[in-house]
């Protein structure tokens, strides 16, 4: 059964070209017609569906659409056109740590990004120990985020969005957070959540662990779908580009 379904997707984003130094600027400038505004396409026409259990990762090179359409799964940005249906609980790995306060402390950060994500608070406020322990940061839980290096608040922000399962996980270069070590905990952790039945959507340029753990793959190039198939077939091509 498809927990993700995208069909004719497009992302496009108005741009300014010519930058006024301030508001009467603008309004000056676009009176006159010197303001050009034209739209760049993000992602156009972009189908593909995600079922149970399922791990798709998203190929491409910097600036090919990755990071737009995970957030258009996300929800976090609506397509211009086309449909996106989620069914389900997501868990979103990207950017981790960008639903975080660097006033707050460590513990209450873990309440407030599961807030964000709509779960009981409740339950969470008794994991949120083991949240810390298992992120590594235990004995920072009760100081502001601040105090916290990059690398602590990601794996942070990943123990926190996975502690609980969720019937969809989007992904984006998470699994390279941190040493060796978490490295090898992040991705036994994500293997458990697959096979309790979390379809995946992965963005990497990691090919190892995109042969490792994708069953599909999807080459995006220029906002467009290259190519979607076996996750195996994919990268070889994409790597023979």
């Amino acid at each position: 059964m498809a927990v993700i379904e995208v069909k004719n997707v497009n992302v496009t984003y108005r741009v300014l070209m010519k930058k006024s130094g301030s508001l009467k600027e603008l309004f000056r400038d676009s009176i006159k017609g010197k303001a050009r505004v034209v739209d760049y396409v993000a992602l156009k026409d972009i189908s593909f569906t995600v079922d149970e259990s399922e791990v798709v990762a998203i190929l491409g090179r910097n600036g090919a659409g990755k990071s737009t359409l995970l957030k258009v799964l996300a929800g976090v940005l609506p397509p211009t056109k086309g449909v996106r249906k989620v069914t389900g609980s997501i868990a979103p790995m990207i950017e981790l740590g960008a639903g975080f306060h660097q006033e707050m402390t460590g513990a209450e950060n873990v309440l407030f990004y599961s807030a964000l994500m709509g779960r009981n608070l409740k339950s969470v406020k008794a994991r949120t120990p083991a949240i810390g322990e298992w992120a590594g940061v235990s004995d920072h839980m009760g100081f502001p985020l601040r105090t916290f290096s990059s690398g602590m608040v990601a794996r942070l922000a990943f123990s926190t969005a996975t502690d609980e399962q969720a019937e969809v996980l989007l992904v984006d270069e998470v699994l390279s957070v941190g040493d060796a070590d978490f490295q090898t905990k992040s991705k036994a952790r994500m293997e458990e959540l697959i096979k309790s039945g979390a379809a995946v959507v992965l963005v990497s340029h990691d090919m190892t662990a995109v042969r490792t753990l994708a069953d599909r793959a999807i080459w995006l190039e220029n906002g467009h779908v290259k190519m979607i198939g076996k996750a195996s077939d994919v990268v070889d091509a994409y790597e023979a580009n």
